[in-house]
């Protein structure tokens, strides 16, 4: 990769000023996340090689079978937040509760947490198809210096400063937005570090691809029914092509680049939905929103819902903004 490409942290460090907020802690956190991403992506190009694929034999708080590999990111974005002493707390997919970090110093002054989807599509890393890390960085809403309570945690999505994803794929990238757009970073593993690829990404406002699972089509509401029959119809630029991988995070970072929509409605299986608000909307919708898309429950700004719990379940629609609104006219002009 040409040496002129920008670097992450030169990045961060030139771009310290735009953010909403310029103690430097955020920087660290956005590098602390780059690290972790860097030691997690080295274990997931392993995995053919050696005992980390397949079933740890553990379930996961939503009772979800958790991956070898789900256990190990999980413990090393972890392990790499706490010890560097940037955050004050951290909440995660794969556990129970929060986590509360005491800091060495007793007048320690953290103000963010963070909230990590730390190995998104895990069930496609036996079979060598793309996986993810989301995150989703706020600032806390109790008094620094005392422990973080479930209050900093549930937080609306308008209030995030920072969110992003990494996607281990053919090459590596980490996608991340502090509110001033949204720039993509590729690893050249040759060196270790992550070079600016994709600057000021953007969904276009149409485009000719829908991502459902449409194994669940006689589940759905009959607004998403008829919005994917609308998609096959052949009519103006459609029928749209399918593309479904099964990762949030390769099938939103595939529409953003190349125009599509995303749907993880509720069915008669999953009635509140299945995508979890904190983990996985919350941050998607941030970026989706920076980068001229749109993302919705069907009736209601995702960013504008106010969660309940930790690992509260919602339905989802985003990607390119016209295209999620023709699905929720079909949402609104069906009501069951």
């Amino acid at each position: 990769m040409p040496n002129k490409k920008q670097t992450l942290g030169e990045f961060i460090i030139e771009n310290q000023s735009s953010f909403k907020y310029t103690s430097g802690e955020l920087s660290r956190l956005i590098n602390s996340i780059r690290l972790a991403a860097k030691v997690v992506n080295h274990e997931v190009n392993k995995a053919g090689l050696v005992d980390i694929i397949g079933a740890a034999g553990d379930t996961n708080i939503q009772g979800e079978d958790q991956q070898k590999l789900d256990v190990y990111a999980n413990d090393k974005f972890i392990q790499t937040m706490t010890k560097r002493n940037i955050v004050c707390g951290i909440a995660s997919e794969e556990e129970d509760d929060f986590i509360t970090i005491n800091s060495q110093d007793e007048n320690h002054q953290n103000k963010y947490v963070v909230l990590i989807d730390p190995l998104d599509g895990s069930s496609n890393i036996d079979v060598n198809v793309s996986v993810g890390t989301i995150f989703s960085i706020y600032r806390r809403v109790t008094p620094v210096g005392t422990p973080v309570t479930m209050e900093d945690f549930l937080q609306k999505g308008n209030q995030q400063v920072a969110a992003g994803y990494v996607v281990y794929g053919t090459s590596t990238m980490l996608v991340y937005t502090t509110g001033d757009g949204v720039n993509g970073f590729t690893l050249n593993p040759a060196i270790g570090s992550f070079y600016l690829s994709h600057p000021n990404m953007q969904f276009p406002e149409d485009g000719t691809i829908y991502s459902v699972n449409e194994g669940n089509y006689v589940h759905f509401p009959l607004g998403i029914k008829k919005y994917i029959k609308y998609c096959q119809e052949e009519k103006d630029n459609r029928p749209y092509t399918s593309r479904y991988i099964g990762s949030l995070v390769s099938d939103f970072h595939r529409n953003m680049i190349k125009g599509g929509i995303y749907m993880y409605p509720k069915s008669y299986k999953a009635p509140n939905g299945k995508l979890r608000l904190l983990y996985e909307c919350n941050p998607m919708a941030f970026l989706a929103e920076q980068a001229n898309g749109k993302a919705s429950d069907g009736y209601t700004r995702i960013m504008d819902i106010k969660p309940t719990e930790l690992h509260q379940r919602v339905p989802f629609i985003c990607g390119s903004k016209n295209m999620v609104e023709k699905a929720e006219e079909f949402m609104r002009d069906n009501v069951e």
